[in-house]
């Protein structure tokens, strides 16, 4: 007999539960995603939306561009950006909420090849002769008057001493994502992408490559930060708190970025 006002005191809050889950109404957040987090983020879009009912709509592009379309009045309610510069200027601005701006992921430079037997482990690659059998024609970068990414791979072809020399070969697409398109179609034999865009939990998915030692060039540190537009919205400021999960974390740390 003493059971039965347990039983039915538990009942009881399973039923609140239920009906305070069934009055909020699953909302939708437009985010803007760096191109660089693009697998990533469609994992955990999916698992957002099937963990919390909210839908992430996501669209992808260059921080730089982002960053013109948010003072322009696009309907953007986060932002996930390649640097951490861009959510501090948008914060500083007010197109951002105070406060709302963290880290979510490091990333890393990687360069890479369609051809398995181009890039060594070395990178010496950038240091071939123009009559060597391994030379290259193009190198595709991001733009880096667009993109950190582009910043960055910059930076390693200035401190490996190659800038010069490769210089005429560069060709630069809008965001990472194009660069990464640029040797994915073999229109370049090399490029500088984002690591997350070529493997998957520790493993190179094709090609050759080298990973870029964090020492050629500046903390790829990405901020996410919620947009003016998402502060009245369940599914963006949901979305800010999901990204730092433990099954948000996971998906991040298997495309190769650091947390």
């Amino acid at each position: 007999m003493r059971l039965r006002p347990l039983r039915l005191s538990w009942l009881a809050f399973i039923l609140s539960t239920a009906f305070v889950c069934a009055s909020v109404k699953a909302e939708e957040a437009t985010v803007a995603v760096a191109a660089n987090f693009t697998a990533p983020m469609q994992k955990i879009a999916q698992a957002f939306e099937q963990d919390t009912g909210h839908k992430a709509k996501l669209v992808f592009g260059s921080t730089g561009k982002f960053y013109a379309q948010i003072k322009n009045g696009a309907p953007f309610a986060v932002l996930l950006s390649a640097d951490d510069e861009t959510p501090a200027r948008l914060e500083k601005e007010g197109a951002a909420i105070a406060g709302t701006r963290f880290t979510y992921a490091v990333g890393r430079l990687a360069l890479w090849s369609k051809n398995p037997a181009l890039v060594d482990n070395k990178g010496q690659v950038l240091l071939s002769n123009t009559t060597d059998k391994n030379n290259f024609k193009k190198l595709a970068i991001a733009d880096p008057k667009l993109a950190p990414y582009g910043v960055a791979a910059m930076e390693v072809l200035m401190r490996m001493g190659v800038l010069s020399k490769v210089a005429p070969k560069l060709v630069q697409g809008d965001s990472i994502g194009q660069a990464f398109q640029f040797v994915m179609t073999e229109n370049a034999e090399l490029g500088l992408v984002a690591l997350s865009q070529i493997s998957m939990d520790g493993r190179i998915s094709q090609g050759s490559a080298w990973v870029v030692p964090q020492s050629l060039y500046t903390p790829l540190k990405q901020d996410a930060v919620l947009l003016a537009l998402g502060k009245d919205n369940a599914a963006a400021l949901t979305l800010m708190k999901y990204l730092q999960s433990e099954r948000a974390q996971a998906i991040i740390r298997a495309y190769g970025y650091t947390l």
